[in-house]
């Protein structure tokens, strides 16, 4: 079923729920088919229709995870593994493993994928970049996942570090593009002075790239550290407005948290407020992201406080909650669920700090960073954002400095778009 742009239904039906309670040429372009076409086709989806064009004869790697599927819902491991021509020698998973089903942060060892035999690397584990003996005896090394467009998910961060394996080993690095499912026009965010691998390059939080395109833009902008042997192969039907249901394409859970189509763009709202403690964003139930508040809290006060903003495309009601996990594990939280009436006119990652600054107004005993700011200050880059509100900023103040980076970062990004 189309997803209308004016409502995320099945975030909606859940909370109702919650209520009650260049070397080489950077872009290798598809064949024309005659066959007919609807939606979007990913880049295995191309790959394919072009007869695996780019990887004939050589030794791959596959750097993937459950998101790396073809349309058919066929593994992008299966389809390599049995592409005429093409060699599968190595698996390489991220963060949350080659099945996703590890939680944030926790380290993940090597193994043996029981379909194929073939070895899997963590690159989320002893070490977060593929090594030269892991790389030894490849020709290339393929990357397939679906990232969900928020410069902290960190499956940009390992394409980066392969990126930079690919050129100290001179090993040709194929990218299939995906698309950014909150939106390929959403920039918002500031360029960071501090980078770390929740914050892996100068671009801002939300960068309105697809993973082809960040790859192009590492490559031209030397990040990786050396120029690269880069293809990617694009998508096609994709345009940057699309809503994710528009696309047509399914949708694999793209970690524990991220379980469904509806869930990057409340990532974006509230995914950096989460890093602090003071607030729960229903981590650990069926709502990941998607609410906001702490015991105790008035609920109506904040829906009513967060209402006065007016922020475009968006609303915000009274809810309640239990946490199964996080500070408040098994205590019932009061706030507000987060309602997206219009993705694309609503300024996602300003909800983190009008969160924050309705939370102080109305509940100024709540201490945002009484249990430490790392994090917060990772995620954003810079300590200037946490300092801007300790400081009594407004949230509009912060919202300003916060896009002080965007003009030019959308004109030095278009040499990289492609589509």
């Amino acid at each position: 079923m189309r997803l209308p742009r004016s409502f995320f239904s099945l975030g909606v039906l859940m909370l109702c729920a919650v209520c009650s309670l260049a070397v080489l040429p950077a872009v290798v372009k598809a064949q024309s088919t005659s066959r007919p076409l609807t939606g979007v086709l990913s880049g295995i989806d191309v790959l394919r229709l072009n007869n695996f064009d780019v990887l004939r004869g050589k030794r791959v790697g596959l750097v993937t995870n459950q998101t790396g599927i073809a349309r058919d819902g066929q593994s992008t491991i299966d389809v390599l593994f049995g592409a005429p021509g093409v060699k599968l020698r190595a698996l390489f998973g991220p963060e949350h493993g080659l099945r996703g089903t590890a939680t944030a942060g926790a380290h993940v060892k090597n193994g043996r994928d029981a379909r194929t035999g073939l070895p899997i690397y963590s690159l989320y584990g002893s070490t977060r970049r593929p090594s030269s003996a892991m790389l030894r005896g490849l020709d290339a090394v393929v990357f397939d996942m679906q990232d969900i467009g928020s410069r902290s998910y960190t499956y940009i961060s390992t394409l980066g570090e392969v990126m930079k394996a690919c050129a100290k080993s001179k090993v040709l690095c194929v990218v299939l593009d995906r698309p950014n499912p909150i939106g390929g026009n959403r920039i918002e965010g500031n360029i960071p002075r501090k980078l770390s691998f929740v914050c892996p390059f100068p671009i801002p939080y939300c960068h309105g790239l697809t993973i082809g395109e960040l790859a192009k833009m590492i490559n031209g902008k030397g990040w990786a550290g050396g120029r690269v042997q880069l293809r990617v192969v694009p998508m096609l039907g994709y345009k940057r407005n699309l809503t994710w249901r528009e696309t047509g394409l399914p949708w694999i859970a793209t970690s524990p948290n991220i379980p469904y189509a509806e869930t990057p763009p409340f990532y974006a709202a509230t995914g950096i407020v989460g890093e602090l403690s003071a607030l729960s964003i229903g981590i650990g139930t069926n709502t990941q992201f998607m609410v906001a508040g702490a015991p105790g809290l008035d609920a109506r006060r904040l829906e009513s406080e967060l209402k006065k903003r007016r922020l475009p495309g968006l609303d915000f009601r009274a809810v309640q909650w239990v946490p199964r996990r996080g500070a408040y594990a098994g205590k019932t939280c009061s706030g507000v669920q987060i309602v997206v009436k219009d993705a694309l006119r609503a300024p996602l990652s300003r909800v983190n700090f009008e969160l924050m600054d309705a939370v102080r107004k109305i509940a100024p005993h709540i201490k945002f960073f009484a249990r430490g700011s790392q994090m917060f200050d990772l995620v954003c880059g810079t300590p200037g954002i946490r300092q801007l509100f300790q400081s009594g900023k407004s949230a509009s103040q912060i919202w300003a400095a916060w896009n002080s980076g965007t003009t030019g970062f959308a004109q030095q990004r278009k040499a990289y778009l492609l589509y």
